[in-house]
């Protein structure tokens, strides 16, 4: 077999999850290209892991679509206030929350620090996650499947639960998938199997809020350029990531973001409990 092309520098961080600042090229997420034209005017969101990759990108649109920004992070500060900056730079008002959304003290605290911030909440981004590759599936060990379920999956329930109480029709909430629920993933059975159980949650909720006018629906990334890959995977593998794919390189950030712009806009009014796949050309099914 040939070579595999090298997409990326090889680089490796140390800690999950990443910092921004520290890859080499950074990944995309202003878009100068996207203009914006108020579909989300005077909304308010909160987006979960939302001080880099793809919760940064969807920030900065959702600004530039006229909509105030909470965003939950972990600990990368530097990230956070970066993103921060990006958001104001568009005219509009931006909550940094740190904390750890596996906790449900801490999510009930998050959507009542947005409420206290902005008066209200409008959409809802579930987007945090975290991903250990284990080789040997009997090498994921009880404290790694819970922190990967409680990161990925738990946390939507809880953070979801918590806003419910401010939500009203037409609010939208947006969840982020994976192909990986699709496809599967040699190394990510537990993430895999997370993000499997967020299309079930997506389908599901949806049908449970439809009566309130509150639609739910889910974004399935294939390989995109953010900070959780090389704080993953070594540089070996780091080096071709994405080269799999049809389009032969990994996706940026700011070319997934749109899709949460549709989502959580009356553009995508008549959906609910669907999926869409910006994944560089996988066909999968569902």
């Amino acid at each position: 077999m040939g070579k595999k092309k090298q997409t990326v520098p090889p680089q490796q961080q140390r800690r999950q999850p990443g910092r921004r600042s520290k890859m080499e090229p950074k990944p995309k997420t202003a878009r100068p290209s996207y203009k914006g034209s108020d579909k989300l005017r005077d909304k308010v969101a909160l987006i979960t892991g939302g001080d880099s990759g793809i919760g940064r990108a969807t920030a900065i649109l959702f600004a530039r679509e006229g909509a105030d920004v909470a965003i939950v992070y972990l600990e990368e500060d530097d990230d956070a206030r970066d993103t921060q900056q990006h958001v104001e730079a568009e005219g509009r008002r931006c909550l940094t929350i740190r904390g750890d959304v596996g906790k449900e003290a801490f999510c009930r605290q998050a959507v009542r620090k947005t409420i206290d911030e902005f008066g209200k909440l409008d959409v809802l981004v579930n987007n945090a996650a975290v991903q250990f590759p284990q080789k040997k599936f009997t090498d994921i060990g009880a404290d790694q499947l819970e922190k990967t379920f409680r990161t990925n999956i738990f946390a939507m329930f809880h953070m979801t639960k918590a806003a419910l109480e401010h939500l009203k029709k037409g609010s939208t909430i947006v969840n982020t998938t994976s192909v990986t629920a699709y496809e599967g993933h040699p190394m990510l059975v537990d993430y895999a199997s997370t993000k499997g159980a967020i299309v079930a949650f997506t389908r599901s909720l949806a049908k449970n809020l439809a009566d309130k006018q509150i639609r739910v629906n889910a974004v399935a990334p294939g390989p995109i350029w953010t900070p959780l890959i090389p704080s993953t995977f070594p540089k070996e593998k780091v080096k071709s990531f994405g080269a799999d794919t049809p389009l032969g390189r990994p996706g940026q950030p700011d070319e997934v973001a749109p899709c949460y712009v549709f989502l959580a806009s009356d553009d995508s009014s008549y959906m609910t409990g669907q999926v869409l796949h910006p994944n560089g050309g996988r066909v999968v099914n569902g």
